[in-house]
């Protein structure tokens, strides 16, 4: 087959990955949807019961809409704030439907690469297609060709460890049984039977932390001898807790005030400037928390690790990235991403220029283009792929046209929103000298709507 033949490879079939598809088809070209998952959206389902802090009119795609609206598909109320699972089922499955055979399911990509050319080799290597190996539910592998290649796997399979390091803590790895490194459903009687009436440590300053955070709050209200403990790396300041009231997505503001009042309430402890380096079992069983100068907190029956999460980049390492060498993101947008300086309402809109690599024809887009950096909203990863498909369609005015404007948030402000082992304590940062719980002395803040996900 010709290269413009073949079809490019869309890998994950998430919100960008079937967005990306949708551009691409409006564009005349052919996409192939490779996804891991048995369903479209599967590791969006597995964070099915966390409340979404966009609503429904920010985070559907409008070649996406296009493509399902002759299916009598309509937009649920746009003001509406929908769950991951309410996101799946409304959206994301009609999508992948529409889409019909061009989406593959039970497909894990193991490996990309130029046909006959591995990363080593220049002589001719444009000219070569991609060949895509996959694995099937059942076992079988094959190769893919394709013209380019639009990897939107997310970084959901890789959230980050416990160890302050960015390695697991000593003992982490033996301590699975008593963690977890997803929001916990407590609506779930199993799942809320494992956290009811005992001690539970939360490690992380995120919007999902936060929402594990206003969870297990309310669980102390509902359950005599509940307890949560909030391990920060850093100290509180006045952006810990997120734009509040500033931010122009005002459930993740919320969500933050939740956070907030949850500690002001005495039910979660902030224990601030803790960087954790061990996790040691007593002798009752439980975990023991051990700081990286040797600091020891009580005992606790579970811990709660949302640290964030990263890009798997093992399948691609045969194709040349261009990668920064701190984020793991494009070269190009790393600096526009940087959370020491960026919240995503603050990061300006941007396309394939930003996302290109050495490879050419290959990106990485969606989260997985944020690398390790935290603040991802939806409609970034929608203009992403506008772009992208736009390019390889060859029309690089629209690929350069920006038709985006974000909301702003209010939480730009560097240590506050970083780990910054550099900032002093006073400010924000994560060096306070001793760890301490700490109450905050602010006047209540109002209850928020459950939320979390940065979509």
């Amino acid at each position: 087959m010709s290269e413009q033949q073949l079809p490019v490879v869309v890998i994950g079939g998430g919100p960008v990955g079937l967005a990306a598809a949708a551009h691409l088809l409006q564009r005349g070209v052919e996409p192939l949807v490779l996804e891991s998952g048995p369903v479209a959206g599967s590791a969006v389902r597995e964070w099915g019961h966390v409340r979404l802090f966009s609503p429904w009119g920010e985070v559907t795609d409008p070649a996406a809409e296009k493509l399902l609206a002759p299916t009598g598909w309509t937009r649920p109320d746009a003001a509406r704030y929908p769950t991951g699972a309410e996101w799946a089922e409304r959206y994301l499955r009609p999508l992948a439907d529409a889409l019909g055979g061009r989406v593959r399911y039970g497909a894990e990509v193991t490996g990309v690469s130029r046909a006959g050319r591995d990363r080593i080799v220049d002589a001719d290597r444009d000219a070569q297609p991609f060949v895509v190996h996959v694995t099937g539910a059942g076992g079988g592998e094959e190769r893919v060709f394709a013209r380019a290649v639009i990897d939107a796997s997310g970084t959901w399979g890789l959230p980050g460890p416990a160890g302050a390091s960015g390695l697991p803590a000593l003992g982490e790895r033996a301590s699975a049984d008593r963690l977890t490194y997803r929001v916990p459903d407590l609506d779930d009687p199993a799942v809320r039977a494992r956290y009811a009436g005992r001690r539970t440590a939360v490690i992380g300053s995120g919007a999902s932390a936060f929402t594990a955070l206003a969870g297990l709050a309310s669980l102390t209200r509902d359950e005599p001898g509940t307890q949560v403990v909030w391990v920060l790396r850093r100290g509180i300041s006045g952006s810990t807790f997120g734009g509040g009231e500033a931010d122009e997505l005002p459930a993740r503001g919320a969500l933050g005030l939740a956070a907030k009042a949850a500690v002001e309430h005495g039910e979660a402890q902030a224990v601030t400037g803790f960087r954790t380096e061990a996790l040691q079992r007593a002798d009752d069983g439980r975990l023991v928390l051990v700081s990286e100068d040797g600091r020891r907190l009580e005992p606790v029956d579970e811990v709660v690790v949302l640290t964030g999460l990263r890009p798997d980049l093992s399948f691609l390492s045969e194709v040349r990235l261009g990668l920064d060498e701190r984020l793991q993101a494009p070269v190009e947008l790393a600096p526009l991403i940087d959370p020491n300086q960026h919240s995503c309402g603050t990061v300006y809109p941007h396309g394939h220029r930003e996302l290109a690599h050495p490879e050419a024809g290959l990106y990485l887009v969606g989260m997985k283009s944020y690398g390790r950096a935290p603040t991802f909203l939806a409609m970034t990863g929608f203009e992403q792929v506008r772009s992208v498909a736009a390019a390889i369609a060859g029309d690089l005015a629209g690929a350069d046209r920006v038709e985006l404007t974000l909301p702003e948030t209010g939480v730009c402000g560097g240590a506050g929103l970083f780990d910054d082992p550099t900032a002093p304590a006073e400010g924000g940062g994560c060096c306070t000298p001793v760890p301490h719980l700490v109450q905050i002395d602010a006047p209540a803040a109002g209850r928020a709507p459950s939320g979390g996900c940065g979509a």
